[in-house]
């Protein structure tokens, strides 16, 4: 594999990895944080050459984010139409 398409590997990763961090960071579930690390490791691997492990991690990794990340949001958005409702319905009692 040659340098440049290396670097534009790693680096499109490294995008990536910051994007899902934000992300992560956004949401205060420890799940999602814990989830992240493994596109952390897959990344570093590629970085230092070990392209198939490094992908296969990384790839899995981004996978238990979004699904650790959709269930983090499906609970906060749950608890927000709930909150919203006992407030409606308690304006409309009176």
């Amino acid at each position: 594999m040659t340098r440049r398409i290396r670097w534009l590997c790693v680096s499109l990763v490294f995008a990536l990895v910051v994007g899902l961090a934000c992300a992560a960071a956004a949401a205060d579930g420890t799940k999602v944080d814990q989830a992240t690390w493994p596109v952390e490791q897959g990344a570093k691997q590629i970085g230092r050459g070990d392209i198939g492990p490094g992908f296969k991690e990384m790839f899995t990794g981004i996978g238990h984010t979004v699904a650790e990340g959709a269930k983090f949001s499906g609970n906060r958005i749950g608890e927000f139409f709930k909150k919203r409702t006992s407030e409606g319905g308690a304006d409309l009692q009176q």
